[in-house]
């Protein structure tokens, strides 16, 4: 017997206490906690490997958990997957389509396998493919729509059935910038709406733009849990020169760094860097040494992320 969905407003749509998987001798995910409150945009970031994939799994129901409770939407995805997969919608990291069906025939036979009623799909099919451009493509078949077009498809999918739960999957890995930015005030409009959704990201920028909460996961593990800016202010706050990555410039820039208390250096892949704790201290900092940085800019959200994994994001991709 089903459960009883309950997701008043503020209220959580997740709720994961200790949730464990364990693979083996692997525990991918080991007692993790957090949730997700209706009409929030939360992030769940992380190098590939550190769990985010399974712990989406087990949300909607296709890999069982070890330990742990969870609801979705008021459920146990152990027990009632097929009630969370009613208010459910995924926009995977793989498209999926079917290639040589139209656009439109695609969708309008999803969204019958879905259980939209007939009088209703069409309409609801074409209210989707205009509100994310892609009206005029309409009679093109799936292979003849550029990788951005087929991307917005997902979308439509994912939205057919007005989900009250909705998970991006890496929704923008590999789009020119311009399909970025209108899928994310797609985004924006839906959490407007009422929508809940989970994102998952490599785009620090994009994790910053969208989510009011972000968990940033290594090994299995929740390492830290906050709001976009109050994880900047909590672990890495201040002002960032960037050197290019030579040799003797990074010996030195080290040395001096290292000599001032208030000052720390560290590398990427742009170079070598000094933070410091605003941007008045870095340019007297670096005047008073003689150096000339690329570039001044304030700490970001991808600073954390090698703060606390020691690993750019994408550095196992």
């Amino acid at each position: 017997m089903e459960g009883t969905a309950n997701t008043s407003a503020g209220e959580s749509v997740i709720e994961c206490q200790g949730l464990t998987k364990v693979f083996g001798n692997i525990e991918a995910v080991s007692g993790t906690d957090f949730s997700l409150r209706r009409g929030e945009c939360f992030g769940l970031l992380g190098p590939n490997g550190a769990g985010k994939s399974t712990v989406i799994r087990i949300i909607y129901g296709a890999t069982p958990r070890t330990g742990g409770s969870l609801r979705v939407l008021g459920y146990d995805p152990a027990i009632d997957a097929r009630a969370i997969k009613k208010h459910l919608g995924v926009v995977t990291q793989n498209n999926a389509l079917d290639e040589d069906m139209a656009l439109r025939d695609n969708m309008l036979m999803y969204a019958r396998c879905v259980g939209i009623a007939r009088r209703d799909r069409a309409g609801r099919v074409d209210e989707l493919l205009d509100s994310l451009s892609l009206a005029h493509r309409a009679t093109a078949r799936i292979r003849q729509l550029s990788g951005g077009m087929q991307r917005r498809v997902v979308f439509v999918r994912a939205l057919l059935r007005r989900p009250r739960l909705l998970i991006l999957d890496e929704p923008t890995t590999g789009l020119d910038p311009a399909v970025r930015l209108h899928l994310w005030e797609r985004v924006r409009a839906l959490k407007a709406d009422g929508s809940s959704i989970l994102l998952t990201t490599h785009y620090m920028d994009e994790a910053e733009r969208l989510c009011d909460r972000i968990v940033i996961m290594d090994r299995g593990r929740i390492r830290a849990e906050g709001s976009p800016r109050a994880l900047i202010e909590r672990h890495c706050p201040g002002t960032i020169a960037v050197f290019p990555p030579d040799p003797g410039l990074r010996r030195r820039v080290a040395q001096v760094a290292d000599a001032t208390p208030e000052f720390t250096w560290f590398e990427d892949r742009a170079g070598v860097n000094v933070r410091g704790p605003d941007l008045r201290s870095v340019e007297e900092f670096l005047f008073k040494r003689g150096l000339v940085p690329l570039m001044l800019r304030p700490s970001n959200l991808e600073d954390v992320f090698l703060e606390i994994t020691g690993r750019e994001l994408g550095d196992d991709a």
